[in-house]
C-alpha cells in the first residue's frame, strides 16, 4: 500500500510549485483509491494514524468516530498518544479541539496550542495541532487530529493536502463502519437462526417408539436453517399413537412458528379425542381464529392401533399417504378434507388395514415436488419405486431424493415418516 510519506515528499527548492502540487494531488488520489477498498474498520483507522503519523513525524495522530447516541466522540485510532487509549470519549462542543471542530465542523488550526482556546494539554512535546472533521455530505463520521512537536508545523499546502486526504477518509470510515454493522447484523440473524432450529429440532421426536409388531420412523430435512414441516409420535391410551405429518405454508422463521402453534394446539387435543377427524375439526376452527390471512396447513393425522393392526387417518389437503402391501402398492386418498386455516370444513375418515409385511409411507412436498438440474420433478412414481424397494427406509428416500436433485439442492423442506408392520 503506498505511504503517506510518498504523498508529502520534501519538495526540492528547483522545482515548480505547480508540478509539485500535481505529484501531490496524484499521490492522493491513488492513496486514496487504495484505503477505498479496506472495509476492515480497525485495520483502515489504524492505517490511517499510523501511516499520518510517521510520514509527517507527528508527536501524535488520532481518529476519533462520533458516536450519535450521546453526543459523543469516541477514540477509535491512536498513534504517539500516551494519555488516552482507544475508547476515550470527548463530549461535541465541550472538550477540546476534536470537541469544538466536531461542533463547529470546519478545519481548526492552532500553530502554537500554548495559545489555542481550545486546546486540552496532552503530550509534553506538542506544540502545533491540526483538527479535521471527516464528513459525508452533511453527516459527522469523525474527527482527526495530528501533533507536532514544532510551533507552526504545518504548512498552508500540506492542511489542503490533509483536508483533501480526510475527505477521501470519511468516505472509507464511513464505507467500512457500514459493512461493520451490516456484517454484524447479518452474524446476528444466523445466530438467532441456529437458535430457532435448534428449538425447531427439540419439537421433533428424539427418538422412534417401541411399539410390538411395528417400526416407525421419521426424519425432516429443512431446506433452510429452520421449516415449515413438522412430524410426531404421541402416546395415547391403551398402547395407541398418533402420527402426524404437517406442512405449514411459506418457509424461514415465519413458517417455523406457525408450525410451533399448530403442535401444540394438536398435541393439547390428541389425548382427549379419539377420532382424527373431529381432532382436525376443532384444530381448524382454532386455526382459522388464529393464523394471519393466506397462511394455512396441510396435515395428515392418524392413529394407529396395534392390537388391532389399523391406522384410523384424516387427511387436511395433505399428500396422500402411500401403501405397499406384499403384492399391490396404491396411494390412499380421503373423501374430504381442506388445508386448516382457510375456511370451516368437515373431515373424512379411512380406516387402513395393517397385516404383517405391509408399508405405510407419510411425506411432504418437498420429496415429490423436488427437482433435477433439468427441472423435472422428483415425482410419486419415483417415490413409489423406491418405496416398493424391500430395504427401503426413511433415510433410503431422502438420500434418493438428495441424489435426484444433486446440482439444483432441495428448495423445500422434506419429510418423511415410514411405519413397517
Amino acid at each position: 500500500m503506498a505511504t503517506v510519506a510518498s504523498i508529502f515528499p520534501a519538495a526540492p527548492s528547483s522545482r515548480p510549485l505547480y508540478t509539485e502540487q500535481v505529484e501531490h494531488l496524484l499521490k492522493l488520489q491513488k492513496w486514496s483509491q487504495k484505503i477505498s477498498s479496506i472495509l476492515d474498520l480497525d485495520q483502515l483507522i489504524e492505517q490511517i494514524a499510523t501511516e499520518v503519523a510517521c510520514s509527517f513525524g507527528c508527536v501524535e495522530a488520532n481518529v476519533y468516530l462520533h458516536e450519535s447516541a450521546d453526543s459523543s466522540l469516541v477514540l477509535a485510532g491512536v498513534h504517539g498518544c500516551t494519555m488516552h487509549g482507544k475508547g476515550h470519549r470527548l463530549k461535541i462542543g465541550q472538550d477540546g479541539i476534536v470537541g469544538h471542530v466536531a461542533s463547529t465542523r470546519k478545519l481548526h488550526y492552532a500553530p502554537d496550542v500554548r495559545i489555542d482556546p481550545y486546546y486540552i494539554a496532552c503530550e509534553n512535546d506538542t506544540l502545533s495541532e491540526v483538527a479535521i472533521p471527516l464528513m459525508v455530505e452533511d453527516q459527522l463520521i469523525g474527527v482527526f487530529t495530528a501533533s507536532r512537536c514544532e510551533l507552526d508545523a504545518f504548512t498552508p499546502e500540506h492542511l489542503r493536502l490533509l483536508q483533501g486526504l480526510c475527505n477521501h477518509v470519511s468516505v472509507a470510515v464511513h464505507n467500512a463502519r457500514r459493512f461493520q454493522h451490516e456484517r454484524q447484523a447479518l452474524q446476528k440473524i444466523n445466530r438467532e437462526a441456529q437458535e430457532a432450529r435448534t428449538i425447531q429440532q427439540a419439537l421433533l421426536p428424539r427418538s422412534s417408539p417401541l411399539i410390538p409388531g411395528f417400526q416407525l420412523t421419521g426424519s425432516s430435512l429443512p431446506a433452510g436453517e429452520v421449516g415449515g414441516d413438522w412430524f410426531d409420535f404421541i402416546p395415547l391410551e391403551n398402547g395407541r399413537w398418533g402420527l402426524v405429518l404437517a406442512v405449514v405454508s411459506g418457509k424461514g422463521i415465519p413458517a417455523a412458528l406457525l408450525m410451533s402453534a399448530t403442535r401444540g394446539m394438536l398435541r393439547s387435543m390428541a389425548s382427549t379425542c379419539d377420532s382424527p377427524s373431529v381432532i382436525l375439526e376443532r384444530l381448524n376452527k382454532l386455526l382459522i381464529a388464529d393464523f394471519p390471512a393466506g397462511k394455512f396447513v396441510t396435515l395428515i393425522y392418524g392413529v394407529l392401533d396395534p392390537v388391532a393392526r389399523t391406522l384410523t387417518f384424516s387427511s387436511a389437503g395433505h399428500l396422500q399417504p402411500l401403501r405397499i402391501g406384499e403384492q399391490d402398492a396404491c396411494f390412499m386418498d380421503s373423501e374430504r378434507g381442506i388445508p386448516l386455516g382457510i375456511g370451516t370444513a368437515d373431515f373424512s375418515e379411512r380406516v387402513v388395514e395393517l397385516p404383517r409385511g405391509t408399508r405405510l409411507v407419510f411425506y411432504s412436498d418437498g420429496i415429490t415436488e423436488a427437482t433435477g438440474a433439468d427441472e423435472e420433478e422428483y415425482g410419486p412414481q419415483r417415490l413409489l419405486a423406491h418405496a416398493r424397494q424391500p430395504h427401503a427406509s426413511v433415510q433410503s428416500i431422502l438420500d434418493d431424493v438428495r441424489k435426484f436433485a444433486n446440482g439444483a439442492g432441495l428448495h423445500d423442506d422434506a419429510t418423511v415418516i415410514v411405519v413397517n408392520a
